[in-house]
């Protein structure tokens, strides 16, 4: 009996160890679910979902969250919750290397009356900026990452995101090349990691982030097929509420016909930027459509790449940096007029190349722009 009573508690024992460990294993997967509802923080401890698994974004009340099946299925019934969507990833634009310059938006005739960039702060979204190059100043940055290179937004073991600050702002410094804004306050928001991808959580992150800190243009040469309702609502809270222009790659999906541009360019909030090569003619793989805004060079675009190199790419996401460094000059001349103010100068000086939904307003000009000769 004695034998027996032993062996029931050493049964009963490894039971107790056994059920936590299969309860911590069970599968979690992030989502990003909006409330519209005051008690969230007792709906969430209602489900189980711990503190460590919650990142509470400061606008919109919206929440990124690691959830089980099962609590995913109890918050998706619940009134108080608006939405849920699965985080998502998406992409850097493709680039292929191939050799360019920026003499097309004619930035060089802006230096000569002084607009440069100067004091303008400008994010650039991408897979981080080489802070080390030497054809680049970097001021700041962030990274939602926590381990690895990832973590650092000042190392870019892709390039991409060195390649898209260098178009926007290299430094007019007799090496190498010169940016549409050479003095622009560089700021590396890594929300690609270094394989290129990035999730929606990270993106909304990096925009939360260049809200609170005042960041006045962002290019995000990246892109997705799948829609976000969170991503939507920060870009139209960055752009409508806080004044931010944002720039981005309308995608590189295009065959010349239909509707093929790429979120977040789609929103109206956002400028969707096309690709034309050195003769104003669209590249085959830029994508169109009705929100395509405006068209800027992206065909073997020669910019900075880290370790101090320099190499050539194609795609919008090397059309989008013109844009935004036009913007970046025209935010440095105008820093009280409104964000729509602001585009609208810059489409209605546009160099009209044909079919809106290839090139939209037409050819970024900086000079038009600025309004001078």
């Amino acid at each position: 009996m004695k034998r027996f009573i032993v062996t029931c508690l050493m049964v009963t024992l490894a039971f107790l160890f056994i059920v936590p460990n299969a309860l911590a294993d069970e599968h979690k997967d992030t989502y990003l679910v909006k409330f519209n509802g005051p008690a969230v923080n007792g709906l969430l401890e209602k489900y189980d979902v711990p503190k460590e698994d919650r990142y509470k974004f400061d606008y919109l009340n919206l929440y990124a969250l690691e959830l089980t099946d099962k609590q995913l299925a109890q918050l998706e019934k619940h009134p108080h919750v608006e939405y849920v969507e699965e985080n998502q990833e998406s992409y850097q634009s493709n680039a292929q290397t191939v050799p360019y310059g920026i003499e097309n938006v004619q930035a060089e005739k802006a230096y000569s009356y002084g607009y440069n960039g100067r004091g303008v702060k400008v994010a650039v979204l991408d897979t981080g900026i080489d802070a080390n190059h030497p054809d680049l100043r970097v001021v700041g940055g962030y990274s939602p990452y926590t381990y690895g290179t990832d973590a650092n937004p000042y190392i870019d073991p892709n390039g991409h995101g060195t390649h898209v600050a260098g178009t926007i702002a290299a430094l007019n410094n007799n090496i190498g090349v010169v940016g549409v804004a050479s003095h622009a306050d560089l700021y590396a928001v890594k929300v690609l990691k270094a394989d290129g991808r990035g999730s929606f959580v990270d993106i909304a992150k990096g925009i939360e982030w260049s809200i609170n800190n005042g960041i006045q243009v962002i290019n995000m040469s990246l892109g997705s097929n799948s829609y976000s309702q969170a991503i939507h609502e920060m870009v139209d809270y960055a752009y409508y509420e806080k004044g931010i222009i944002i720039v981005a790659a309308a995608g590189n999906d295009g065959n010349g016909y239909g509707d093929t541009v790429d979120y977040p360019a789609r929103h109206d909030s956002v400028i969707a930027v096309a690709n034309v090569d050195q003769y104003n003619n669209r590249v085959g793989s830029s994508s169109t459509g009705n929100t395509v805004e405006i068209s800027a060079p992206g065909y073997n675009v020669y910019s900075t790449m880290p370790g101090g190199t320099y190499a050539s790419m194609t795609g919008t996401s090397m059309a989008s940096p013109h844009v935004a460094g036009v913007y970046v000059l025209m935010r440095q001349q105008n820093p009280y007029l409104s964000a729509q103010e602001l585009r609208n100068r810059v489409n209605n000086s546009a160099k009209y190349l044909g079919s809106w939904n290839w090139y939209g307003n037409g050819l970024v000009q900086a000079p038009a722009a600025l309004g001078i000769k």
